[in-house]
C-alpha cells in the first residue's frame, strides 16, 4: 500500500481526516500546535502542518473510496500520476512533530554557504547549506528535501 496525497477544501483537513478514519481508511494529517490571539485571549490550537493536504494509505484500486467523504477536492498528481509519499517520509514527519525544541540556545553567526547539520526540532538530522541569516533566523537549503527552510536558532540546535 502506498501513501497518497489528498487535496482538501480550505480549513477542512482535520474534519476530512476524522471522516476517513470513521470509514476505516488509514489517514495522516500532521498537526502543529500554535498560539492564536483573539482580542480577549490567547489560545493554543492545533492546525495542519500542510494546509489543504492529508495523506491516505490505500491500495491503488481503492483510491476512489475517499470521494465518499465531503471536503475532498482531488488527489495531488506528479507527472500525470498520483503523488506517492514513501513510508519513511511519513515516519520522518511524525518524528519531527514529536521532537521537543530546546530553549537554552546560544546564537551563532553563520556565513552564506556554511554547511550545517540540524540537531533538534522539526528537521532534526537534516543537512544543508546556509543561504542567509537574519538575527536568530537562518535560511537553510536542505539537500534531501530540495527546499529552503527557515530555522529559529533560539529553538533549534545546529552544528557547523
Amino acid at each position: 500500500m502506498a501513501w497518497y496525497v489528498l487535496y482538501t477544501k480550505s480549513r477542512t483537513e482535520k474534519a476530512v481526516a476524522d471522516r476517513l478514519r470513521e470509514r476505516g481508511i488509514e489517514v495522516y494529517c500532521p498537526l502543529i500546535k500554535t498560539k492564536r490571539k483573539w482580542s480577549d485571549r490567547v489560545k493554543l490550537v492545533e492546525e495542519p502542518l500542510f494546509r489543504s493536504y492529508c495523506f491516505v494509505n490505500l491500495e491503488e484500486q481503492q483510491r476512489s473510496r475517499v470521494f465518499a467523504v465531503s471536503g475532498i477536492v482531488r488527489y495531488l498528481f506528479w507527472m500525470n500520476k498520483p503523488a506517492v509519499v514513501r513510508d519513511s517520509e511519513i515516519e520522518t514527519i511524525r518524528l519531527m512533530l514529536n521532537e521537543t525544541d530546546n530553549r537554552h540556545i546560544t546564537v551563532e553567526n553563520f556565513t552564506s554557504a556554511d554547511r550545517i547539520k540540524i540537531k533538534s526540532g522539526f528537521f532534526s538530522d537534516s543537512e544543508g547549506h546556509v543561504i542567509n541569516q537574519q538575527g536568530k533566523t537562518l535560511a537553510v537549503f536542505i539537500d534531501s528535501l530540495q527546499m529552503v527552510v527557515k530555522v529559529d536558532l533560539s529553538k533549534t540546535i545546529v552544528a557547523a
